[in-house]
């Protein structure tokens, strides 16, 4: 366990139950950990950081993934075809991720923080309306493996905030999922660029096991809460908490680096 003061412990892991929930509902849980990594671990290497984070991830997620299984029907196999790109992409991308310092991701993640936060303010119906269906061509669903599975699993091993949110958007444009479906994808497909990531730092020997554990705990009640509360709720509601959550790390992590 890293020498950190109990109040930060308790910050560390009320965030992972709330990155949890909101990954499981809309995505983008890792908008809030990994941040909240960064300022309660200042000096630890950014490969050490994104470790314990993908440690602490694969945990919610995979607990979200069952309780989406359960309620609602989704295409499995697509979802494991496009997992498995996802995995050598986050592979790939961890591998490179070693050689980032802590300086360069932190506003490396602002930006996306900001990229996400005016996309949810200039798309209003975001995680609220139901796409249209249609048949999904060969095309596309190539398209969704490279595309989807191969980027998107290829950034959440390099950096990762925002992979949950970036996999249901991409899902709905391009398969034409409904918000709860693409959710439910998503969490699948994230699932292995965790483990892929994972297995990655871990070989690497940049994973934080005993903090990572803890936390995983909080991330598995948040993040199955979270997919009880979508499958009821929709949501409207987090989208509010999303984007309050975003400016306040935005602040707080511009704050850091001006001072810093």
């Amino acid at each position: 366990m890293p020498d950190i003061s109990l109040t930060m412990l308790v910050v560390l892991c009320l965030a992972a139950a709330a990155a949890g929930w909101i990954d499981a509902v809309v995505g983008g849980g890792g908008l809030l950990l990994l941040p909240a990594f960064l300022l309660g671990l200042p000096h630890a290497p950014a490969a050490q950081i994104l470790g314990t984070n993908k440690a602490v991830a694969i945990v919610g997620t995979s607990g979200a993934t069952l309780t989406y299984l359960r309620k609602t029907s989704v295409d499995v196999g697509a979802a494991l075809r496009i997992g498995l790109m996802a995995l050598a992409g986050s592979s790939a991308g961890a591998f490179f991720a070693a050689g980032i310092s802590s300086e360069v991701l932190r506003p490396v993640i602002m930006v996306v923080l900001l990229g996400v936060a005016a996309f949810v303010l200039v798309r209003p119906s975001f995680g609220t309306a139901r796409p249209t269906g249609e048949p999904v061509g060969r095309g596309r669903a190539v398209a969704a493996i490279v595309l989807v599975g191969g980027g998107i699993g290829f950034y959440d091993g390099l950096f990762g905030p925002g992979t949950g949110t970036f996999l249901v958007l991409a899902l709905t444009a391009v398969l034409h999922l409904d918000l709860v479906r693409a959710s439910a994808t998503a969490k699948i497909v994230n699932v292995c660029t965790n483990a892929g990531a994972l297995a990655m730092f871990a070989y690497q020997g940049a994973v934080l096991w005993r903090l990572a554990g803890l936390m995983a705990l909080f991330n598995l009640a948040g993040g199955m809460a979270g997919a009880r509360m979508a499958l009821k709720k929709g949501s409207g509601f987090v989208r509010g908490v999303l984007l309050v959550v975003v400016f306040s790390l935005v602040a707080k992590l511009a704050f850091d680096q001006w001072t810093g």
